[in-house]
């Protein structure tokens, strides 16, 4: 535990953030509840770059608020959810979340997609005392340092990478490590922790490059990595910057380095492009692909009723929704009719020893565990089809 804490103060370091360190003083306020209702909202990206997560996590979020409702809602209070598209982009997302909690007077915000979006909106949602429950980024800020009103599920991006950093070098002999990420503040987060991890182990980051998010031409920063003879590259990408920089390498004849990424680029549309184009690629996530035969038998009936209604398959984000709701619902139901902000506040943080029903970590939560856990898997695409290499150790 040593080690792994003396990383954890190096990361934040360089990550910009004080261990220990409070934003700003919690407010304790309530709003969005009646004798009838309780109002719940999410900004995701239903249109954009990031639409694969936003889609499936927000059906999914829905419909397990829908069978809340249909089953006489909690306490005798039904839940309303208010859904706004922030299309990935931040001022989008300052303007819908200020809907949401300014007009709307949502309760609290749930599975807010993108790691520069919630950063955006986070200062005036925290000061008007609305929770951010599981946003739909990994982020360190999302729930380290603890806020009381800030929640996070699984864990870190930060932890994340260093992890398979840490895996790919002392497993697979990677030695001239570099980095790929967006210029936003989520792939600078996961830069700076690549450079983390890499210092921790006394190494260096050999070569680097950024790219706007919208980014559709790889051809000039791969063959900058491949000069620097880099042979592992740490993705800070979510889909279609994964793909399009992988395939390009590829396509090149460059199959002496390997790509990892993150929890954001662990998605079907990767695992799925035709011609098995994206086979070799390996990322961090948390359970196996929803399957029948390895979801628990309730996991199972509900991506029926999910395959059902959407008439979708249900995705590895549409399992990642019904998590969310399902853990916000258990506490929504623990916090007792007198629902109020810290009530809700002092449920989650006695959530123990969930199971997500798909396979991944036990999750827990407390007064000073904001993220529901510490364990991650690595996946590699094989025969397009995301397959399990192992658990990500400890960073």
């Amino acid at each position: 535990m040593g080690a792994y804490r003396s990383a954890s103060i190096l990361a934040a370091a360089l990550i910009g953030l004080a261990p220990g360190a409070q934003a700003q003083e919690v407010v304790w306020k309530t709003q969005g509840v009646t004798k009838d209702e309780i109002v719940l909202g999410i900004h995701t990206d239903l249109s954009s770059v990031a639409a694969t997560f936003g889609v499936p996590s927000s059906n999914a979020i829905r419909m397990r608020v829908d069978e809340i409702n249909a089953a006489g809602g909690i306490h005798g209070r039904k839940i309303r959810l208010v859904v706004e598209d922030n299309q990935y982009q931040v001022p989008r997302a300052v303007q819908v979340a200020n809907k949401l909690i300014n007009s709307d007077k949502v309760f609290a915000i749930i599975g807010a997609a993108g790691t520069p979006m919630n950063n955006a909106v986070l200062p005036a949602q925290l000061k008007a005392g609305v929770p951010n429950l599981f946003p739909i980024s990994w982020a360190r800020g999302m729930g380290e340092p603890v806020h009381p009103l800030k929640f996070g599920i699984y864990t870190s991006y930060p932890d994340q990478i260093r992890g398979a950093v840490k895996h790919m070098v002392e497993k697979n002999g990677k030695k001239a490590v570099c980095a790929m990420y967006q210029d936003t503040d989520f792939g600078r987060e996961i830069y700076h922790a690549t450079i983390a991890q890499l210092k921790f182990m006394n190494m260096d980051l050999v070569a680097a490059t950024s790219h706007r998010p919208t980014e559709t031409d790889f051809t000039v920063a791969i063959n900058k990595l491949r000069d620097a003879k880099c042979d592992l590259i740490a993705m800070g990408t979510i889909v279609r910057d994964t793909i399009i920089p992988y395939t390009t390498a590829r396509k090149i004849g460059w199959n002496t380095v390997d790509f990892v990424g993150t929890s954001a680029s662990y998605d079907l549309a990767i695992s799925s492009v035709e011609g098995g184009a994206t086979d070799g690629y390996m990322t961090v996530g948390f359970f196996d692909v929803p399957s029948e035969k390895t979801a628990s038998p309730a996991a199972a009936a509900w991506m029926k009723r999910y395959r059902e209604r959407f008439n979708l398959e249900p995705t590895i984000q549409a399992a990642l929704g019904f998590t969310m709701m399902d853990i916000v619902a258990q506490a929504l139901q623990k916090a007792g009719k007198d629902l109020t902000t810290r009530s809700l506040v002092n449920a989650l943080e006695q959530v123990r020893s969930y199971q997500d029903g798909f396979g991944g970590p036990e999750q827990s939560l407390g007064a000073e565990q904001h993220y529901t856990s510490r364990a991650s898997v690595l996946y590699k695409v094989q025969g397009r089809q995301w397959v399990r290499v192992g658990p990500v150790p400890k960073p």
